[in-house]
């Protein structure tokens, strides 16, 4: 596993938005990018550019996937019938540390990842500890018995602040998650506005 080195909250002030919607991002007090030269004020990006950012903000979102997985992800879902975009989000969402946070098994994206990589989650009972593992119409997946106790897990299942999505079916009493079904860029809860078309638009340049 590739280990991320830049500080989360930092790819939030990079984009200029809040792409987890969460209370203690900084853009919520500085809403201006990181370094000396954050204040000053941006031009107009070129379509380059905007197609770019849409990327960078889709990959930042799931815990700052690398170049290389995103792009196996984007290979995928064009080679795939229908719309390689929606294509896109559904292979995003159905990765096993995706599912787990909508799930609200832990708080973040980037805990999730370290919460699959350790070994605290099971799919049709056996241990799975690859984040990017892609999780199948109806499988179950759960939390480790010698797991469920765990701070971060007893915190994040009362967290006010999101919504499990339809199409993950959740028992957060026995800490079991279903995957109901691949779902659409509309069904997807994003906080903030993603742009699969303009990633897509970026990759086939």
């Amino acid at each position: 596993m590739s280990k991320r080195h830049s500080v989360k909250y930092k790819i939030d002030r990079r984009l200029g938005e809040n792409i987890w919607g969460r209370p203690k991002s900084p853009l919520n007090t500085r809403a201006y990018g990181p370094g000396q030269h954050g204040q000053r004020r941006k031009g107009k990006l070129s379509d380059y550019g905007l197609q770019l950012r849409a990327k960078q903000k889709l990959k930042g979102y799931y815990g700052s996937i690398t170049e290389k997985a995103f792009r196996r992800l984007y290979d995928e879902a064009a080679r795939r019938k229908g719309d390689t975009g929606e294509n896109l989000i559904g292979l995003l969402e159905g990765r096993l540390d995706a599912i787990v946070y909508r799930a609200k098994f832990v708080p973040t994206v980037f805990a999730a990842r370290q919460f699959v990589s350790h070994g605290h989650v099971l799919v049709n009972g056996k241990r799975v500890n690859i984040p990017s593992y892609q999780v199948k119409i109806g499988d179950k997946i759960e939390v480790r018995e010698r797991s469920k106790q765990l701070t971060v897990v007893l915190e994040a299942v009362q967290l006010a602040e999101r919504d499990v999505p339809d199409y993950v079916e959740v028992d957060h009493n026995k800490l079991v998650a279903t995957y109901a079904r691949v779902p659409t860029l509309s069904d997807v809860p994003y906080p903030v506005q993603m742009e699969p078309n303009l990633v897509v638009e970026f990759y086939s340049r």
